[in-house]
C-alpha cells in the first residue's frame, strides 16, 4: 500500500506538465435540449470575445477544432423527451470529437450550446480514460429521466443518462446505443445546487449522491467545499477529472444572459477560485461552459455573461490572480533609462 500511495504521489509531481500547456477547443451550436432560442450562438459569441487570444496569453498551445456538424436522425421522440433524434446525433459526434482532442495530448475545452451536450463530452472522456472524476457546477441537478420532468427538455436529465445506477429508470433510448452509461455516481459532484426538483432530491438522498448546495457554500466557504467535493469523487486523486459548468451556478447578477437563471448563486469570484483549485490539481482533463445565450438580455447583460464565461475557462485553465509570470530566460527588472 505504501508502495502504491509512493508512486501516486509521483505521478502527480509528473503530471504538473501532463498536456504540455495545450488545449483543444470545440464549439456545440447545439440548442435542442432546451426551448428558448440563442444559446446555440453561445460558441461564437465566446470566441469573438477573443478566448483564443486569452488562452494564448498565458502561453498555452491553442488548438480550435471547430464547430460539432451533425445530421438530424429521422425517429419518433421518446415520450416527454424532445428532440432526442438530434441530441442523440450531436452528443454521439461530440463524444467522439472529445475523444480525439484526448487522443491528440491536450485538454479537451466544450462551449455551448445547451447543458445536453455534456452526454457527449462526459462520454467521450470516459471512453478515452475510463476513470474520471465529474464537478457539476449547476444551479440545477440534471438528474430527470424523461418519466420525472415536468418540461421534457433533455437538459435537464444529462446526469440520469450518464450514470449507470440511473440505468434502469430509462426505457430504450432509439438511436442511443452508442451511449452506454459507464459512469458511476459516486464519481459525480455537484457544487452550486439551488432549485433541485423534488424527484432529483429523492435520487440524491437515495444514492448518497455527493452534493452541495449554496447554504453549503455559504456554511463552509468555497475553498472546502472544492476539497470535500474532490475527496468524495477523488479520494487517492488519481482520476481524471471533469468539469461540467452551467453559467447558471452564478448569481443572475454575474451572468443575466442565461435561459434558467436562479438568484442567490455563486459569485464570479467564489467560481474563479473553484476553477483555480481544480486546476492545481493538474488533473484537469475536460471542461465544458454551458448556456451562455446572447440572445437574452440586454448588450450590457450579454458583455458581463460572456467575460464571466472567459473568466472561468482561463482560472481553469492556469490564469492566477496572482498575475502571470515574466517568460522564461528573463530574469531581472528592466530599468528605466534617460
Amino acid at each position: 500500500m505504501n508502495i502504491l500511495i509512493k508512486a501516486c504521489k509521483i505521478y502527480n509531481k509528473l503530471s504538473i506538465r501532463y498536456y504540455g500547456g495545450k488545449v483543444g477547443i470545440i464549439g456545440v451550436p447545439f440548442d435542442k435540449g432546451q426551448e428558448k432560442e440563442g444559446v446555440a450562438h453561445g460558441p461564437n459569441a465566446i470566441r469573438a470575445a477573443n478566448l483564443i487570444y486569452e488562452l494564448k496569453t498565458l502561453e498555452l498551445d491553442v488548438q480550435d477544432y471547430g464547430d460539432i456538424l451533425y445530421d438530424t436522425n429521422n425517429i419518433s421522440d421518446v415520450n416527454n423527451m424532445s428532440h432526442l433524434g438530434c441530441i442523440a446525433s450531436c452528443t454521439s459526434r461530440l463524444s467522439e470529437q472529445v475523444r480525439q482532442v484526448l487522443r491528440d495530448g491536450r485538454q479537451a475545452l466544450t462551449i455551448g450550446g445547451d447543458h445536453s451536450l455534456s452526454i457527449g463530452t462526459i462520454d467521450g472522456h470516459v471512453k478515452e480514460k475510463q476513470d474520471i472524476g465529474v464537478l457539476w457546477v449547476d444551479a440545477h441537478a440534471d438528474l430527470n429521466t424523461n418519466k420525472t420532468s415536468e418540461s421534457g427538455n433533455v437538459h435537464g436529465m444529462p446526469v440520469a443518462l450518464l450514470t449507470s445506477e440511473l440505468a434502469d429508470y430509462w426505457p430504450y433510448l432509439p438511436n442511443m446505443d452508442w451511449q452506454m452509461p459507464m459512469l458511476s455516481i459516486r464519481n459525480v459532484a455537484y457544487i452550486g445546487l439551488r432549485s433541485v426538483d423534488r424527484y432529483e432530491r429523492l435520487v440524491i438522498e437515495k444514492f448518497g449522491i455527493t452534493a452541495f448546495g449554496m447554504e453549503d457554500i455559504e456554511r463552509y466557504g468555497i475553498h472546502d467545499v472544492i476539497h470535500m467535493a474532490l475527496n468524495k469523487i477523488d479520494p487517492h486523486n488519481s482520476r481524471s477529472l471533469h468539469v461540467s459548468f452551467d453559467i447558471d451556478a452564478l448569481d443572475p447578477l454575474e451572468a443575466p444572459s442565461t435561459g434558467t437563471p436562479v438568484r442567490g448563486g455563486l459569485s464570479l469570484r467564489e467560481a474563479i477560485n473553484l476553477m483555480e483549485e481544480i486546476y492545481r490539481t493538474r488533473r484537469l482533463s475536460a471542461i465544458d461552459l454551458v448556456e451562455v445565450n446572447p440572445q437574452i438580455g440586454s448588450a450590457q447583460d450579454v458583455k458581463i455573461t460572456i467575460e464571466a464565461a472567459i473568466h472561468i475557462i482561463q482560472a481553469a485553465l492556469g490564469y492566477t490572480r496572482r498575475g502571470l509570470r515574466v517568460p522564461k530566460g528573463v530574469t531581472d527588472i528592466p530599468l528605466q533609462t534617460s
